[in-house]
Parts: structure tokens; C-alpha cells; sequence
């Protein structure tokens, strides 16, 4: 059914008069005649009647009326739900535990009045997929992969390097440390299983272990973070790496320490994705918001990979 032939019927109803509507429509009023004639064909019904005062609904256009109302309504709200502007924010946060997520709850206050869709995405070619499509409009991100850099259409911007910190159950011989450093590190087993071969989590790991030398298992199926602290609370000889933003909480007999590693502090780079040719205009206020937000970046003592995207 043609909206058009719809929107018509309803404009000449409430004008009463073909000659009325087609003013309003800006149209002529053959126009309206034959779009009315499309209609009554389209249902196999008359609904007017001519008469001297102009044009009167017949029954079955009584009918139809408030149908063909309702139908213009979905009609219009469909529009709007896409429209530039009127339909929510939507942005990948990966996960809801992690930092992206802590942006976005603290970007939620300061703008309460932009509507948010939350999605969380697994890896990077989905994410990317989607801001190419228009299915999200950003992405937190810490990089492509190495070798494998983000297509042209998509921009970034690095938005926080968020410092790892130790975990360990109270049995572990570091357990009491203040700090621990990354030279102390070595020979002792980091559980994780949480990392997958491909993801830009992955990439970031590997080149951990490459240059200082540690030890990162990634064993077993990965039952989430429940499981891990866990784990990690009944194993002494076990501990995991957590972003020093990462919201956990654990049953207080776990007895589990954060501990910042120092010399130097290894970060995870967290950035913004987003397609160039987005008109989103909450897009322009997410970026404004991040800009204002401190970053961390250049703090003495600090490392990620070479690959990283700039800062």
C-alpha cells in the first residue's frame, strides 16, 4: 500500500473538499483524484462520495479512517527513530565491567538529556563492521592489531590509558606487596583465560609477555569473572592481571588484593572509533565530553606496544 495514497485519503478527509487537500499537499487536484482512485483500487472499495458540499466518506471510508490515521502515525515514528539526531546514541563498550563502560556512565551524567543505546560487541572487525554499516556510531577500542590497521572511513581518537594492576589471592607470595614490579613478575604465573587469539587484547599480551619476559597462561574454558576470582582467591600460585578501572566485587572472605605495578606501569590503551561521515550530533558532544576527561597519557613510567594508536 502507497503511504501516498494514504496520507491523501486522510488530507481530503479532514479538508472535506479534493481542491483543500491538494493545496495542503502541494499537489494538483488530478492529483488527488487519481491518487484516491490508486487507493480505492488497492482495497477494492469506494470511499467518497461526491456530493455539492464537496467529499463525503462512504461507509467503507469510515472504516478505513482511523487505520489509514494509525497507519501514518507508525509511519512517522518510524522516520524519527532514524532520523539524525532524534534516534539514541549507539556505542560499543565491549564490556560492562571495563573502562569504556565507566566513560560512558560518567558521559550518561554530564548529558543526561542524550538518549544512549549500550551495546557490547566481541571483536574488533565486528565493531568495525558495524560503524561502517551505521549500526553503532563508536567503538572503545585499544587498536586494529598489529599489521592490520583501521580502514580510511574510520577516525580515532586515544581516550584513556588505563594502568593494569596485579590480582592475587591472600595465599600468593606477592600478596603483601604495596607495589610490585615488572621485573619481580617474572616466574610467577598470570592466569587469564579470558584472552582470544586474534583480539586486540590478545595482540597487547603478547607483546607483554615479548618484552618482559612473564609468564601468561591462558588455559581452560573461561567462565567469566566470577569464576576467576574464584580461582584466583584458592590458588596461591595463581594471580591475574585487571585494568586498575575494572569494577569487580567479590565476597569479602576472598581476602583478594589490587596491587599497582610500577617500573614500568604497563597501561591499556583504550581509544574511540568512529566513521568519518557520521552526522550524529551526540557523536560531536561524546568526543567534546572525552576530550575533557583525563587520560593519563605521557605519564612517565608507563608502557604499551609501538602498535598502539596514537595519542
Amino acid at each position: 500500500m502507497d503511504l501516498d495514497t494514504v496520507r491523501t485519503f486522510v488530507a481530503a478527509t479532514d479538508a472535506g473538499q479534493f481542491q483543500e487537500a491538494a493545496a495542503e499537499l502541494g499537489i494538483t487536484q488530478q492529483a488527488v483524484s487519481k491518487r484516491i482512485a490508486a487507493l480505492e483500487r488497492a482495497l477494492g472499495v469506494r470511499l467518497f462520495t461526491r456530493t455539492p458540499r464537496g467529499a463525503e466518506l462512504t461507509i467503507d471510508g469510515q472504516a478505513f479512517l482511523p487505520h489509514a490515521r494509525e497507519l501514518l502515525r507508525v509511519a512517522d515514528r518510524a522516520v524519527a527513530s532514524v532520523r539524525t539526531g532524534r534516534r539514541p546514541l549507539r556505542v560499543d563498550v565491549i564490556a560492562s565491567r571495563v573502562a569504556g563502560s565507566g566513560l560512558m556512565r560518567g558521559f550518561h551524567s554530564a548529558h543526561p538529556e542524550i538518549d544512549l543505546d549500550v551495546v557490547m560487541l566481541f571483536d574488533i572487525a565486528t565493531a568495525v563492521a558495524a560503524l561502517r554499516s551505521g549500526a553503532i556510531d563508536a567503538s572503545f577500542r585499544a587498536v586494529a592489531a598489529p599489521g592490520r590497521p583501521l580502514p580510511e572511513d574510520i577516525e580515532s581518537v586515544r581516550v584513556l590509558d588505563e594502568p593494569l594492576q596485579l590480582l592475587t589471592g591472600p595465599g600468593h607470595a606477592l600478596a603483601a606487596a604495596r607495589s610490585v614490579t615488572m621485573a619481580r613478575l617474572v616466574g610467577h604465573r598470570i592466569w587469564m583465560p579470558g584472552i582470544v587469539p586474534g583480539t586486540e587484547w590478545a595482540a597487547y599480551y603478547d607483546d607483554l609477555v615479548a618484552e618482559f619476559g612473564l609468564t601468561i597462561e591462558a588455559t581452560g574454558p573461561n567462565f567469566g569473572s566470577d569464576a576467576l576470582l574464584d580461582t584466583v582467591a584458592d590458588t596461591p600460585a595463581l594471580a591475574t592481571f585487571m585494568g586498575e578501572q575494572t569494577r569487580l566485587v567479590w565476597p569479602a572472605g576472598h581476602g583478594l588484593r589490587r596491587i599497582p605495578v610500577t617500573d614500568p606501569t604497563p597501561v591499556y590503551p583504550h581509544s574511540l572509533l568512529w566513521h568519518r561521515d557520521n552526522p550524529h550530533p551526540a557523536l560531536a558532544t561524546l568526543r567534546a565530553h572525552l576530550a575533557t576527561t583525563p587520560t593519563g597519557h605521557d605519564t612517565p613510567g608507563t608502557w604499551s606496544p609501538n602498535w598502539v594508536l596514537p595519542r
